[in-house]
């Protein structure tokens, strides 16, 4: 279904995308219109599909990252520090910005990548718009190049974390940067659950993890998915 969603400008593609059901937050919808996905996919820009970005990355379908925004949504709020992993070409972190900051509260998004050339590209990308560039100026978006797999320390704690690729396994490097309470949106190629003697079935799996006000853990497998690896950045 998601393809009829396509448009010929980017309201139209977000717009589709609304009245279909696939996005229904007004607010993820108003953050997702503000950010010109020809900004930051090289190609079939307003396409409900994802598209190589190069260094074998990809830039997620938009009803992938509406889906990512509502059910992080509770958690990002103006003034909220947000983590993106796998940042890629940088859309899905300048639409976490546009959630997270308002006048005179401004939160902070750190989009971290371990390619180099796309942490670059992210910055460019962004520079192409003036909210982008100002956002940038800000230091309300910062890109670094990192190993996502190990978080970043120094940013925490997160009010939000998401995740952009399939982790092996769900670290619990990611968990211990949330803010309590937070939310990790992480897709997870096997993640065993106690409660859920079924849960290793192959294939990839979106899990929500919750961490309550008291510091407890409450994970949850919401939908199957498929995205490129969380892995080392290419040899060579």
């Amino acid at each position: 279904m998601a393809w009829y969603c396509s448009g010929s400008t980017n309201t139209e593609l977000i717009e589709n995308l609304f009245k279909a059901g696939l996005i229904r937050d007004e607010r993820v919808k108003d953050a997702m219109i503000g950010v010109d996905r020809a900004h930051y996919a090289p190609s079939r820009a307003y396409s409900d599909s994802p598209q190589p970005i190069g260094h074998g990355a990809t830039i997620s379908a938009p009803h992938m990252h509406g889906h990512a925004c509502e059910y992080l949504i509770d958690y990002l709020k103006p003034g909220s520090r947000v983590l993106d992993i796998g940042s890629g070409s940088g859309y899905l972190t300048h639409v976490l910005a546009n959630l997270v900051t308002s006048p005179g509260n401004q939160g902070q998004v750190i989009g971290i990548d371990h390619i180099t050339e796309l942490t670059d590209l992210a910055r460019t990308n962004m520079d192409k718009s003036k909210t982008g560039s100002e956002l940038l100026a800000s230091q309300t978006v910062k890109f670094i190049t990192g190993d996502g797999r190990l978080g970043w320390k120094e940013g925490a704690p997160y009010d939000a974390i998401h995740v952009g690729a399939a982790a092996d396994k769900l670290h619990p490097t990611l968990v211990d940067q949330l803010r309590a309470p937070g939310r990790l949106f992480i897709p997870v190629e096997t993640e065993d659950d106690e409660n859920d003697r079924d849960s290793i079935s192959g294939g990839q799996y979106i899990w929500v993890v919750d961490k309550k006000e008291d510091g407890s853990i409450h994970k949850e497998k919401v939908f199957q998915v498929s995205y490129v690896p969380l892995t080392d950045a290419p040899k060579g």
